[in-house]
Formats: C-alpha cells, structure tokens, sequence
C-alpha cells in the first residue's frame, strides 16, 4: 500500500514539473520566433492599457465613490469621517484591482481570439481545428471569462477567509490559492487549443480533472510569472504556445 502510494505521488510530482515545462517551451518557442511573440503581444497590451485606464479612473473617483456610499458619515466628527472614507475608498481600488487580476487573462483571451487561435494553429501545424465565427469566438471567450471568472472568485474569497485562521492562513492557504489559480488559469489558456479539437468547455474540464497535476503544474508556474510587473504581458504568447503543446502531447495525445 505504502509503495503503491510512493509510485503515485512521484508520478504526480513528475507531471507536475512535466507541466511547468510546457510553459518552459513554449516560452523558449516564442524567444525563437520573436515576430509570433509580437504578434501575440498584441492583445496583452490592448487589454492592458483598458485595465489600466479602468483602473486610473477608478483610483481618481475612489475617493468621490467613498463619499456617495457614506451618507450617514456626513454628520461624524472630521477626524472619524475622512478615516472611514480612507478606508472604503482603499477597499474600493483594491476591489477592483483583484477583479482586474482575476479577469485579465480571460479578456485577452476573448479580444485576442483571432490572434491566438492563428498562433495555435502555426504551432499545431497542419491541424486545421473546429472552425468558428469571429463573433461565435468572441462570445465564448466571454462566456469562459464569466464562468471560470465567477468559480475563481467563489474560492477567492473562501481563501480569503481562511487566511485568518493563525498559521495554517500565512502558509498552507497561499499555497492552495496558488493551485486553484494555476488550475482555471490552465483552463484558459488551454481552451484554443483544445476547442480546435472540438472539445467543449465540460470536455475540457473532464480532461484537466483527469491530468489534474500536469494542469496544476504549467498554471502555477504561469501564475509565479505572471506576478511579476507586465509578466502577464510578456509571458502571454508563450503560454498559449505552452497551453497548446500541452494540449497537444498530454491532452489529447
């Protein structure tokens, strides 16, 4: 039982690390060919800038905002008042700062449709894939972005919560954030890849669930570059070339 155990954990740290690198290939794939990276940066930096611009806006009014959902503020003392204004004007950008970093990817993913569909389609070869209406794709990135986006914020705010407990908050919940953000965020980026095969968005899923390490691995270590100030920028192209080598090899092989 114990050896049975053993072989089964060391062949899910093996397709844990398989699945970080895929995004090591795809990455390296993107430094080869440095006109597709640019190509695929395209919708990264059309997403960033709306992002941005949002969330410039957001912090200029933060404080006007703050001030139209505390009426009954008005008649505190200064002091008392312009804290709690501080505050809810704070929790109001930090608001919309994590609903910004839980949807980005999946709005690149929906503007950048023809992008990465035509980069899917150059590292898959001569695959022709499921052929879709320009506004069928787009609507269904939406559709991905509103679903996967409503599940990632369901167990956000779970770990949010659990973060308070002493200890296990500081440590064991980072760490199952991290998994369950690399786990959706490999359902995104897989999703070309895999429509192309005609796979719907429970198809899909049913895939992941049954190579759930391989999916864990590659979206953790997107997850860690993505982190890093225009990482989701950069990295963006050689993830899809990843997720679609993954889906490729692993997936549907």
């Amino acid at each position: 039982m114990n050896g049975s155990y053993a072989t089964r954990r060391r062949s899910r740290l093996r397709d844990f690390f398989a699945g970080a690198g895929y995004l090591g290939r795809g990455l390296g794939w993107t430094l080869r060919n440095p006109g597709q990276w640019l190509f695929g940066l395209v919708p990264a930096l059309v997403a960033l800038v709306l992002y941005g611009s949002a969330l410039l806006a957001l912090g200029w009014y933060a404080g006007d905002l703050a001030k139209t959902i505390t009426p009954f503020a008005d008649h505190w003392s200064q002091g008392i008042r312009q804290t709690l204004r501080v505050l809810t004007s704070l929790s109001l950008f930090g608001a919309g700062a994590f609903v910004a970093a839980v949807t980005y990817t999946g709005t690149v993913l929906a503007i950048g449709t023809p992008f990465y569909e035509k980069l899917a389609e150059r590292v898959d070869g001569r695959l022709p894939g499921a052929r879709q209406s320009l506004p069928a794709q787009f609507l269904r990135g939406i559709a991905d972005t509103i679903v996967l986006g409503l599940a990632a914020t369901a167990f956000a705010v779970l770990f949010f919560a659990l973060g308070f407990i002493p200890v296990i908050g500081q440590t064991v919940v980072p760490v199952l954030a991290a998994t369950v953000t690399g786990y959706f965020l490999t359902g995104e980026l897989t999703a070309i890849a895999l429509e192309r095969r005609g796979l719907a968005r429970r198809e899909r899923f049913l895939l992941l669930k049954a190579n759930r390490s391989l999916a864990v691995g590659f979206g953790a270590a997107t997850v860690v570059l993505f982190m890093i100030p225009l990482g989701a920028v950069v990295v963006m192209p050689g993830a899809i070339v990843g997720a679609t080598l993954l889906a490729r090899e692993r997936l549907v092989a």
